[in-house]
């Protein structure tokens, strides 16, 4: 399957404990995968990440042998990433048959908190943390284009859970679809507003998942 190699380098910086990636391509094969990550998550366990990622949004197959992670603690990065949206916390606030999901983003050292609120039922759940999450990224950011939450799904690749979520603008008079992922590593809240945010990650600067 023929894909961005640029795209894949993205979506691999938007995994749990990832702060940069390198990827180095033959044609349609992956030769170098280089990453840079924080010392929380095992570095087996990143490269597991890099190749569920790879095979679930892109269909590509890794070797892990491919692989490399450098451990380094991510205020030892030129500029850290200080100077970037990060994710804060999801919370709920449940009353009777309606709840409020929070999402609250961390910019400049300040908090900024989107909601939605819906019927309090698990089958909304995800929906609602999307669209808090588009809420908080409007809060935070000046001149955010009219966005909406298309559509939030699970889907299951291999053992893993992966969070897929599709976000629409208006573009030209015309709509313009965004995809964004997200490993689900037990909290799929959590993994909700990074794939929402990997969805926005190319209509809005400086967003971090």
């Amino acid at each position: 399957m023929a894909f961005n190699h640029r795209e894949l380098e993205e979506s691999i910086t938007h995994l749990d404990s990832v702060d940069a990636a390198r990827v180095v391509t033959d044609g349609p094969r992956v030769t170098e995968v280089h990453v840079i990550a924080a010392p929380g998550k095992a570095a087996k366990q990143v490269v597991r990440d890099v190749q569920s990622l790879a095979m679930a949004r892109f269909g590509a197959t890794i070797d892990r042998r491919v692989v490399s992670v450098v451990q380094i603690s991510p205020t030892d990065l030129p500029g850290g990433v200080s100077n970037r949206a990060a994710l804060v916390g999801v919370s709920e606030e449940p009353n009777g048959t309606r709840t409020t999901l929070k999402v609250t983003l961390r910019f400049d050292d300040e908090d900024r908190t989107g909601a939605a609120v819906g019927p309090a039922v698990a089958s909304t759940r995800l929906r609602l943390i999307g669209e808090a999450t588009i809420d908080a990224v409007e809060r935070t950011f000046d001149g955010v284009p009219p966005i909406a939450l298309d559509a939030i799904s699970v889907s299951i690749i291999g053992s893993r859970r992966v969070i897929v979520a599709i976000v629409v603008s208006a573009d030209n008079g015309g709509e313009q679809l965004t995809v964004g992922s997200a490993l689900s590593t037990g909290d799929d809240g959590e993994a909700t507003v990074k794939a929402v945010l990997g969805a926005l990650n190319r209509r809005i600067e400086r967003l971090s998942v």
